[in-house]
C-alpha cells in the first residue's frame, strides 16, 4: 500500500521544545518576569505562538513591545545554532522508511529549514514542508494536515500522521488520518485509534503494521 508520513517538527523530528520556551524564558526575563522553561514546555507543546503569547501576557499582566516576536525568533535561532540536536533515532528511522514523507509544523518555514538544516534532515523532506503560516491554519485545525495530504497527492486514508504534541494528535485524528503519538512524557491522549509510542526505534515497525 502507498503511504504518505506527515511528520510535526518540534519535538517530534527535532529537540527543540525546550529551546524555544527558553527563548521565551530569556525575553521574558528583559520584562522583569521570570518563567520556567521545563513548565512551560509541558503546557504549551505544539500550540500557536501568538495563543502563547496571549495568555502569557494576561497571566503575567504585562503589555509585550511591538519587537517582541522578531526578537524571540532571533534568540531561538542562537539557541538552535548552539544546542539543537536531532530526536534520538529519528535518521535511522527515516532511512528505513521509503516513502513520501513531508513535515507539517505549526511554525514558520525559515525556522522548520533551520532545524533541519542543522540537524540533518533536509535531504528527507526537500520542499515538502507545509507551514501553519503560508497556510493560514494553525492545529488543532485538521485543515493543516487535509492541506498538506491533498498537496502531497494523496487520500487521508493513506497518510500517517507522526506527532508530538496534544494539540497535534487532535488535528491528525479529527482529519480522519492514521495518528501516531510520539509521547516521550507519558500524557494522557483519550482520542481511539491513536497509538502512542515513547522511542523512535518502534515507529519503522509501527508504521509498517
Amino acid at each position: 500500500m502507498n503511504k504518505c508520513l506527515l511528520f510535526d517538527c518540534d519535538g517530534t523530528l527535532v529537540d527543540s521544545e525546550r529551546l524555544c520556551n527558553q527563548g521565551l524564558v530569556i525575553q521574558f526575563r528583559k520584562l522583569g518576569i521570570a518563567l520556567d522553561a521545563d513548565q512551560l514546555m509541558m503546557k504549551y507543546r505544539g500550540w500557536e505562538l501568538e495563543k502563547i503569547l496571549d495568555e502569557l501576557s494576561s497571566e503575567c499582566g504585562v503589555i509585550l513591545p511591538d519587537d517582541f516576536i522578531v526578537e524571540y525568533r532571533l534568540a531561538v535561532a542562537a539557541l538552535f545554532e548552539s544546542d539543537l540536536q536531532p530526536i534520538q533515532g529519528i535518521k535511522a528511522a527515516l532511512d528505513n522508511l521509503p516513502y513520501p514523507k513531508a513535515v507539517v509544523s505549526n511554525g514558520p518555514t525559515h525556522k522548520v529549514e533551520q532545524a533541519l538544516m542543522l540537524c540533518g534532515l533536509s535531504e528527507y523532506f526537500g520542499s515538502r514542508i507545509y507551514s501553519a503560516y503560508d497556510i493560514g491554519v494553525w492545529k488543532p485545525d485538521p485543515a493543516i494536515y487535509l492541506f498538506a495530504v491533498k498537496e502531497m497527492g494523496f487520500e487521508p486514508k493513506d497518510c500517517i500522521v507522526i506527532d508530538d504534541g496534544l494539540v497535534g494528535i487532535e488535528a491528525g485524528y479529527k482529519a480522519g488520518i492514521r495518528t501516531l503519538f510520539y509521547n516521550r512524557f507519558n500524557q494522557d491522549c483519550d482520542l481511539p485509534s491513536v497509538v502512542s509510542f515513547n522511542s523512535m526505534a518502534d515507529l519503522v515497525a509501527l508504521i509498517e503494521s
